[in-house]
């Protein structure tokens, strides 16, 4: 019996051996799947930075955004929401990054005879004085951003020679409805470009 005894021991030591190796491969397979995702997760995010930067050197001919005033008057609307991001007008997916227009964040609107501001916790402030508004509307979507229909309010302006849709949506989306009709009350009417319908087909 001892040299069963002795056999069986030594296939359960070769058992014991081998499950070890297997296990030691299969930890090195995991650290190298591992590392590939992290290069592969690495160079996403460069080249998306790198497509960032470059897109704002093509925008660099937009001028510096206008501050905002110490005084602004009494106040028409406010609102506390989020700012989504701005592109040109009409144009729902190009995308305006210059000067922090594309930072998404928190946002508090005024609205005041004197124009908009913009105050923006952890990103740039800015102000569109009252004679470059153009319009507002209600949308569904800006700058890669889709919401439910009339989710969002829009506001076209104007900054230098180009025609920008700014997105906000407030904490209360029912405010959206008074600030469509007020800044359409403020600029004379709906802008040619607030006209158009965006094709956010390729959303749907």
């Amino acid at each position: 019996m001892t040299p069963l005894i002795n056999a069986a021991a030594g296939s359960l030591g070769g058992l014991a051996a081998e499950q070890k190796s297997q296990d030691v491969t299969d930890w090195a397979a995991r650290i190298g799947w591992v590392a590939g995702l992290l290069l592969l997760i690495a160079l996403v995010y460069w080249l998306m930075r790198e497509g960032w930067k470059w897109r704002g050197t093509l925008q660099g001919d937009l001028p510096e955004l206008p501050q905002v005033p110490a005084e602004l008057g009494p106040p028409r609307l406010a609102l506390s929401g989020r700012y989504h991001g701005s592109t040109t007008a009409g144009q729902w997916l190009d995308r305006i990054v210059a000067h922090g227009l594309g930072t998404r964040s928190r946002a508090e609107l005024t609205l005041t005879e004197r124009g908009l501001a913009v105050v923006r916790p952890g990103a740039g402030d800015f102000f569109i004085p009252a004679g470059s508004l153009r319009g507002a509307r209600l949308d569904k979507g800006i700058a890669g951003k889709v919401l439910a229909e009339g989710g969002l309010l829009v506001i076209t302006w104007q900054l230098g020679d180009r025609l920008i849709d700014s997105g906000f949506r407030s904490d209360h989306a029912a405010e959206h409805t008074a600030w469509v009709d007020t800044l359409t009350e403020l600029t004379g009417g709906p802008s040619d470009a607030a006209a158009h319908q965006h094709d956010t087909e390729g959303a749907r």
